[in-house]
């Protein structure tokens, strides 16, 4: 197929044979038709098993439906009017809801004992693969044998004997993996900016379809898949230009991906953001060596996920790669690399919300091993605990431009210690029995940088927060315009169920509260006693009996 510009200056694809191709509108046979759901082979799959080969031979059936006869009782079915009369097919035409299902099931049937080993079949497409040319001899003629023998015609101008690399349903497999089509990326290069919804669904319908080769398809296409939404203006802003141009950049840079090796244990490095989920599928042949991509894979949240803690959207990310790669990770050694080391814990949970529940119950299903993603080393929770004011010499000013600058303090964050002992620098100041104390309290909580965690009574796990956001964060949970100014025992129940924590938090909120001049004015939480009355009160004289 190649593709040209019309008088409209529009990418039209054109075939490479110069003859006709008729289909007829069958919606009505169709709707009275019995399906034949016979399953079609998974591409994936079939990319997989032909690359890493080093000889190949492609062949195309001619006019592959056309091959098929139409049992003479049902001929009449396929009848069709034109200028030049009526008239009925004799063998399979285009257009039938059965055709793909019985033309497949028909090649199946003439090369069953040659699927696997040697050839692969997606419809009229025959890919002959082996690791030897003596060999892909042999098994070519093994195959144009069977051909002869069930009189199936080849279209000798469109096959490719003894190649090394071919392009098979839109991808280029050779012996260094599974690469894009170059023919296809090229097309994508040369489109214009979108200018209505129809152009945007068809670029992302093309790019989707090598979504696999690119890292993050979802969060970057995500500008443009909010165009697609119902009831948005089309408004193709500058981070829609930029995803465009960063999606063709990506798809011009497509690695080769690698076939699975069953033999190796597969790792799985997942990640969340505030919007979207990706996934990398890979393995490493040996101890040290980088991992080779097998494949990636992304999708966006909707608006319930979005508000999910980070330790929910951080296991969504493991469950939605599991399920995206099941077929690779069922019965194989799985070492899942994630940058938040709570999860590691989630496994060991009694108790959790019914969400948690289910996905950890998913998990089980999988040999899976939990390892934090390490990264450079730092001294972060050393540097918290060790602020100090800097030592350069400041004129002295009579008058202060802000009032406030006068309520600054460089005070060091409740949790310095804990996060000390958690990166093993404990403070040689400190006592026995201080640094005794602060190893005991140690025990519930988790430094993931840059973050310390603590798991509470509740087994939920909570990220510790402190003094400079406390405020901020109570102001959320109770003035905001979701907040509700509720008491002091329910606004801490909301910061709990924010996922923070800091040990004084009830305390804290109870002083927030009494300080609020809404709250105050409106008389919330106050006691019964001083409740405004339920009935009318009665009006007496000062000497009325």
């Amino acid at each position: 197929m190649t593709v040209m510009k019309n008088q409209q200056d529009e990418l039209v694809p054109t075939r490479i044979q110069n003859s006709w191709r008729v289909c007829i509108d069958y919606r009505r046979l169709n709707q009275a038709t019995r399906k034949d759901h016979f399953p079609l082979p998974f591409i994936d799959q079939m990319l997989e098993k032909l690359s890493g080969k080093s000889h190949y031979c492609f062949l195309d059936g001619f006019s592959g439906y056309m091959q098929i006869h139409i049992a003479p009782e049902d001929q009449h079915k396929t009848t069709f009017t034109c200028p030049f009369g009526t008239f009925a097919y004799t063998r399979m035409p285009f257009g039938l809801c059965n055709a793909p299902s019985t033309f497949q099931h028909c090649m199946m049937s003439i090369f069953s004992d040659l699927l696997q080993d040697c050839m692969e079949v997606f419809m009229d497409d025959f890919t002959v693969f082996v690791d030897s040319f003596e060999a892909c001899l042999n098994n070519l003629s093994k195959v144009l044998k069977r051909c002869i023998d069930t009189n199936l015609v080849l279209n000798f101008e469109k096959c490719h004997f003894m190649v090394t690399e071919g392009i098979v349903l839109g991808h280029l497999v050779s012996n260094r993996g599974i690469e894009v089509d170059k023919a296809k990326i090229d097309i994508i290069t040369s489109l214009p900016n979108p200018t209505s919804v129809r152009e945007v669904r068809s670029f992302l319908g093309h790019a989707g379809f090598y979504r696999r080769f690119i890292k993050n398809f979802s969060a970057l296409a995500l500008p443009l898949s909010r165009l697609l939404q119902k009831d948005v203006e089309f408004n193709f802003d500058q981070p829609c230009i930029e995803a465009f141009q960063e999606l063709k950049s990506r798809l011009t840079s497509a690695p080769i991906l690698q076939a699975p090796s069953w033999d190796l244990p597969f790792e799985l490095m997942c990640d969340a953001s505030n919007s979207a989920l990706g996934a990398v599928l890979g393995q490493r042949a040996r101890a040290g060596q980088p991992v080779h991509v097998i494949a990636y894979a992304s999708r966006t949240m909707d608006s319930a996920q979005q508000n999910y803690t980070t330790t929910e959207k951080e296991l969504l990310a493991i469950v939605f790669a599991l399920e995206k790669f099941r077929s690779y990770l069922l019965g194989s050694k799985i070492i899942v690399f994630s940058d938040h080391a709570a999860l590691r814990y989630l496994l060991k949970k009694l108790d959790a919300k019914p969400r948690l529940i289910r996905w950890m119950l998913l998990l089980q299903e999988f040999d899976l091993e939990i390892k934090d993603k390490k990264g450079a080393e730092n001294f972060v929770a050393d540097h918290l605990s060790r602020i100090k004011k800097g030592s350069e010499l400041m004129p002295i000013r009579d008058e202060f431009l802000n009032k406030q600058l006068l309520n600054i303090q460089m005070a060091t964050p409740w949790f310095a210690d804990i996060c000390n002992v958690a990166t093993s620098h404990l403070p040689p100041e400190a006592s026995r029995a201080h640094k005794e104390k602060i190893r005991s309290d140690a025990k519930y909580y988790i430094w993931d940088d840059p973050y310390l965690w603590r798991l509470c009574s509740d087994k939920v796990i909570r990220r510790c927060i402190p003094e400079a956001e406390i405020n901020s964060v109570l102001q959320f949970c109770h003035s905001a315009p979701r907040g509700g100014h509720y008491g002091s025992t329910r606004t801490a129940r909301k910061v709990l169920d924010c996922g923070l924590y800091w040990p004084t938090i009830f305390r804290d909120a109870h002083e927030f509260i009494s300080t609020c001049e809404k709250c105050q004015k409106a008389g919330v939480a106050m006691s019964r006693r001083h409740e405004m009355p339920q009935q009318p009160i009665q009006f007496c004289e000062i000497f009325d009996v």
